[in-house]
């Protein structure tokens, strides 16, 4: 069996970036990549009603059409978030449009929602479900997520959005409405809490048995904005927050030639922006709603700082990419040093 380990991870960063996604995404799907060890009972928590064996999920944006779930959940995430999946087929943006930052451990894209459409993609999970006496039994191992969006051309959100948690509910244990892609013109004014207060109706409406739904906010917000979010998510029935989606910032601290491209802005330059949206809301949240804090998570002290910071769970996305499945076993390793530290014995005390 292939271990992707680091040197495999440095030769997938010598390919074009899509190409080696694209090679990564087949060699998870296959089983090509190992398995991570069992967790450490102090990193089990609970959240949205919902057992994670670890606080660490991949964000949405990796598997955009669901094809490699079952071997993402052997890597060793906490969780798993699938998608950003879009009512019909599209292609996304003209390439190129992902860049490495290399020396700033970031990535820019620009990648347009290319989504395989909701038919293909409830078709790619279908083989992770099994009969069972009492309905269904899901073989992903791990809580999934299944991220949601709009098409470019010819959307109708309110109408959208409740057809898509219709056709997740019955395979996501929880669902993503992504409202702040900054690659999809106009997806962003969906956050404005008028416009948000509609969608969460439509889909209260439509779907009252639904799974745990959340909101993914942008970071460019202004600070004063994230209070009336958090209240309209609360009263239109909302279950957490995702905080928070790439930027279109540029931190005067990037320093690679590709700085200057179009298109959303992950990894460490995120990370300072990402601790402040968290604890602004935070602050007012009051541990109503679940709090998934995203964004330049490179350290098990980061995550250890944003769940005393009021997260209950966190996701990783460009650590990922330039390290491989060996950024999980590091990731946990850290993590359970800081708690040692701290005096945590674990991960569901700090909730209590």
């Amino acid at each position: 069996m292939l271990d992707i380990g680091k040197t495999a991870t440095w030769l997938l960063r010598r390919l074009n970036p899509e190409t080696a996604h694209e090679l990564a995404i087949h060699s998870i799907a296959h089983g090509l990549t190992g398995r991570g060890k069992p967790d450490h009972s102090a990193l089990r928590t609970e959240a949205l009603g919902l057992s994670f064996p670890n606080p660490i999920g991949l964000a949405a944006g990796f598997d955009k059409n669901a094809r490699a779930v079952r071997g993402l959940a052997r890597l060793g995430f906490g969780f798993v978030e699938t998608g950003t999946v879009t009512p019909r087929p599209q292609p996304g943006n003209p390439r190129p449009r992902l860049f490495r930052l290399v020396d700033d451990h970031a990535i820019i894209n620009r990648m347009g929602f290319n989504s395989c459409g909701i038919d293909r993609f409830c078709q790619n999970l279908t083989p992770l479900f099994r009969p069972d006496g009492n309905g269904t039994v899901k073989a992903a191992g791990v809580p999934l997520g299944i991220n949601l969006g709009i098409n470019k051309t010819g959307a109708d959100p309110l109408v959208d959005y409740p057809a898509l948690v219709g056709r997740t509910k019955s395979y996501a244990d929880y669902i993503t409405i992504n409202l702040s892609s900054p690659n999809t013109p106009g997806l962003r004014d969906l956050q404005a809490t008028d416009m948000l207060a509609r969608l969460l109706d439509a889909i209260q409406t439509a779907h009252p048995d639904r799974p745990p739904l959340l909101v993914k906010l942008a970071p460019d917000l202004e600070n004063d904005a994230y209070g009336p979010i958090l209240q309209t998510a609360l009263d239109g029935g909302a279950d957490g927050l995702i905080l928070t989606n790439t930027t279109l910032a540029r931190p005067a601290s990037l320093t690679d030639p590709h700085r200057e491209e179009a298109g959303g802005l992950s990894g460490a330059p995120l990370a300072e922006r990402a601790r402040h949206v968290l604890q602004l809301v935070s602050d007012l949240n009051n541990g109503r709603l679940c709090l998934v804090s995203s964004g330049g998570i490179e350290t098990g002290k980061d995550i250890l700082e944003r769940l005393k910071m009021g997260a209950d769970l966190v996701q990783v996305y460009t650590a990922f990419i330039y390290e491989g499945p060996a950024v999980l076993t590091r990731l946990k390793q850290e993590l359970l040093h800081e708690m040692s530290r701290s005096g945590i014995r674990t991960l569901a005390s700090l909730r209590r």
